[in-house]
């Protein structure tokens, strides 16, 4: 016979409290059912501060922003990619199962958010889009 464990959702306390842990820096507030973290994010030695916002719901996927400085279009004129609707993060595919709600916003979101960074900054200086993925539908 075997067993399977059956990993619960995190409870937002429980994601406040990794978010805590491994960014100091950022604020939280929160109750029983979401939260909203802001802080600072710089993807490289290189790079630029970026304020983001991190808005979680249970249940939902986890809406981020960033609030400065504004995202902006590249050299070409080209739509920021991997962007939803009022300048959203698409940081994963939905439905893919590369984040449900088991996982630690702390250890995938906001590393990804990093990396979404990373690859914005790459796609200014090059005109390319390194991080993969598939864009959202836009407007």
């Amino acid at each position: 016979m075997s067993y399977f464990i059956k990993k619960k959702d995190l409870s937002i306390s429980e994601q406040v409290a990794c978010l805590k842990s491994r960014y100091p820096n950022f604020v939280t507030t929160n109750n029983h059912l979401s939260l909203k973290a802001t802080g600072h994010l710089q993807p490289t030695a290189r790079s630029i501060e970026y304020k983001i916002e991190l808005r979680y719901k249970l249940g939902t996927r986890p809406e981020v922003s960033v609030l400065s400085p504004k995202l902006e279009k590249n050299f070409n004129g080209e739509a920021i990619p991997h962007i939803y609707p009022g300048e959203k993060l698409c940081l994963y595919l939905p439905g893919a199962n590369q984040f449900n709600y088991t996982d630690l916003l702390a250890l995938t979101i906001v590393p990804w958010i990093s990396l979404w960074l990373y690859y914005y900054e790459l796609w200014h200086v090059t005109g390319e889009w390194y991080g993969g993925g598939q864009h959202p539908p836009t407007k």
